[in-house]
């Protein structure tokens, strides 16, 4: 009887402190949600109401798009560290994924760090050799920093 009790108590226990552990870490989803909304506001240039709406998806999917899309609204409302956090493991998860290369090279352009946004460029020049909208962006914002007078 006692040693039944024992048995059950560890269990229970183990069920509570594991489930607890476990939980707190696990990414309920793979699936891309519905990032419609996210998208219109991202279009209407409500970057704060964006971001309210992303960050909550960044907790419960592990996505590039999530992940791409919170990257962009951080940084278009000033936390580039967030972004470039959320850039990079937009393409760890998704190396090919053209937003988050634009994105991040626009990001780079942004910091006068060229090469970086270069090199994002030529990947997407290899996933896009006929052309593609995040190619033709990065190509523009290269192109316009070029021309901008040093500070």
């Amino acid at each position: 009887m006692a040693r039944t009790f024992i048995a059950a108590s560890t269990l229970a226990l183990l069920l509570v402190w594991g489930g607890a552990a476990f939980a707190a870490g696990t990414v309920l989803s793979k699936d891309t949600p519905d990032l419609t909304s996210i998208k219109a506001k991202i279009k209407a240039r409500d970057f704060a109401g964006a971001l309210a709406e992303v960050k909550p998806l960044i907790e419960t999917h592990e996505n590039a798009d999530v992940y791409n899309l919170y990257a962009f609204t951080s940084r278009k409302t000033g936390d580039r560290k967030t972004a470039a956090t959320f850039y990079a493991k937009a393409l760890d998860y998704d190396p090919n994924h053209r937003g988050a290369l634009e994105y991040q090279g626009e990001m780079f352009v942004e910091m006068g760090e060229m090469k970086k946004a270069e090199a994002n460029l030529a990947r997407l020049v290899t996933l896009c050799p006929q052309g593609c909208e995040e190619r033709e962006d990065l190509e523009k914002a290269i192109a316009t920093a070029g021309k901008r007078k040093p500070k």
